[in-house]
């Protein structure tokens, strides 16, 4: 998905609010509107300037705002990415979810339970596009911003120690480090093989010269992670967890790219952890969906997204994984 040349105008003039030159660019009349906010994405165009004049304007102002943008750039595009998928995920079939219907069968009646069904699906199918989406996204512009790059499997430096030294994807290297990056390390069990692979990602790191590096945002301490923790210490790694690991990112990354780490990363992810309900306490939902509007309410919370008719091949090219080509998607 490319920009258009509003879109990229109105990313020049969020940076220049955000470095603290906006005053330097007065070709912004425009009150400039946060990055985040409650409108369709679409809309967030600026008018006045050409955008070449106006990017290696700001490159004069701060050499990191190639990168800055980049990030910028890639976590905006993801997002009118989603915001098209909410408008166009058509629901399932019954064909798709029919049988599934036998183990809650008589439990309600027919009309509701052919209901639920098809919005259970597609509500898995809409979080399994945010995860895919996500895959492109998330590491790739932590590691740009601290001055690394993802390394998919196929180009990795860091060799499998028990599978014949074919590489293993690593969510950035930068120098000699090689980084393991996570929102959280969570007490359930994942299956023994994948909890086997992350405690083998120091090991293979070590063996393949390059200093193994945990990164977890959230502190929330628990076995697994201090296993996990254990196992890069015990192989000569570096360990980072909440309050540390935001430090150490945004204390490589510098002043510049830090900003775009606390603003655009840091912060929505610290109000989703806070955020988060306890348990029995989980907010009411209300979804409804005609031919040409979504309505969900949290808690009276109400969002709304346009629904349109689209082909299918509109929405058929989603990869299963991280794409091998992931270190391509954020320049700079």
């Amino acid at each position: 998905m490319a920009l258009t040349e509003g879109a990229c105008r109105f990313l020049f003039a969020v940076i220049a609010n955000d470095l603290g030159v906006l005053a330097k660019f007065p070709e912004f009349t425009e009150p400039v509107p946060p990055f985040f906010g409650p409108y369709p994405l679409a809309a967030l165009e600026a008018t006045g300037g050409d955008p070449v004049e106006l990017f290696e304007r700001l490159i004069v102002e701060d050499p990191n705002v190639d990168t800055y943008f980049a990030c910028l750039a890639a976590l905006h595009k993801a997002r009118l990415k989603y915001e098209r998928i909410l408008e166009v995920q058509p629901l399932p079939t019954i064909d798709q979810v029919g049988p599934r219907g036998l183990l809650q069968f008589g439990t309600m009646s027919a009309h509701a339970l052919t209901g639920f069904l098809l919005w259970r699906k597609w509500m898995f199918d809409i979080d399994n596009r945010a995860g895919q989406e996500t895959g492109y996204l998330f590491e790739p512009i932590i590691a740009a911003a601290i001055g690394g790059v993802p390394a998919p499997a196929r180009k990795s430096p860091v060799k499998r120690t028990n599978d014949g030294g074919k590489g293993r994807q690593v969510d950035c290297i930068r120098g000699n480090k090689a980084y393991e990056i996570k929102i959280r390390v969570t007490i359930a069990a994942s299956g023994q093989g994948r909890w086997r692979e992350e405690l083998d990602f120091p090991v293979d790191c070590r063996n393949s010269g390059y200093v193994p590096v945990l990164v977890v945002l959230d502190p929330t301490t628990n076995p697994k992670l201090t296993e996990l923790e254990q196992a890069f210490r015990d192989n000569g790694g570096e360990v980072y967890i909440g309050k540390a690991a935001w430090h150490h990112l945004e204390a490589t990354a510098g002043p510049t790219l830090g900003r775009f780490l606390e603003t655009y990363v840091h912060a929505p992810i610290e109000q989703f952890l806070d955020a988060l309900p306890t348990a029995g306490q989980m907010p009411e939902l209300v979804l409804n969906m005609t031919d040409n509007a979504l309505l969900i309410s949290v808690d009276g919370d109400l969002f709304t997204s346009k629904r349109v008719a689209a082909p299918a091949t509109d929405i058929s090219e989603i990869e299963e994984g991280m794409p091998e080509d992931a270190d391509d998607e954020i320049g700079g």
